[in-house]
């Protein structure tokens, strides 16, 4: 039988404190100029608190030069947040860029084309 965890919910905690301190972060800490206005969206960390999946969207910069400069960068934010954590195991970064934002402004856009579409159709 797998062992429970005493404290309901401590990975989301963790999770959210990591994105917390990471936002925190990335905005004092990294001088690379490839990263521009970045926003964490989520944080997943493994049961074993291993390895962590931060999501980020940009407002500015390119994407994928975004992803290689928070992965170049993800062993000195991962010991900035060792200093500020109090658990055992700090997780390794894994950076990964969110598209959502992206696929919402699409999705707005096809609402937009159909309804005005759907009013000229009204309109004959």
């Amino acid at each position: 039988m797998p062992k429970r965890s005493t404290v309901p919910n401590r990975g989301f905690r963790i999770a959210d404190q990591i994105q917390r301190d990471l936002s925190e972060l990335i905005a004092r800490e990294v001088k690379d100029p490839r990263v521009g206005m970045v926003t964490l969206s989520a944080v997943e960390v493994t049961p074993d608190y291993a390895h962590a999946k931060v999501f980020f969207s940009v407002l500015t910069g390119q994407p994928d030069e975004t992803l290689e400069a928070l992965n170049h960068a993800a062993g000195h934010l991962r010991n900035l947040l060792f200093k500020r954590l109090h658990i055992h195991t700090v997780p390794t970064l894994h950076f990964i860029f969110d598209r959502t934002t992206e696929r919402a402004a699409d999705m707005n856009a096809l609402i937009a084309k159909a309804v005005s579409s759907r009013a000229k159709d009204a309109e004959e």
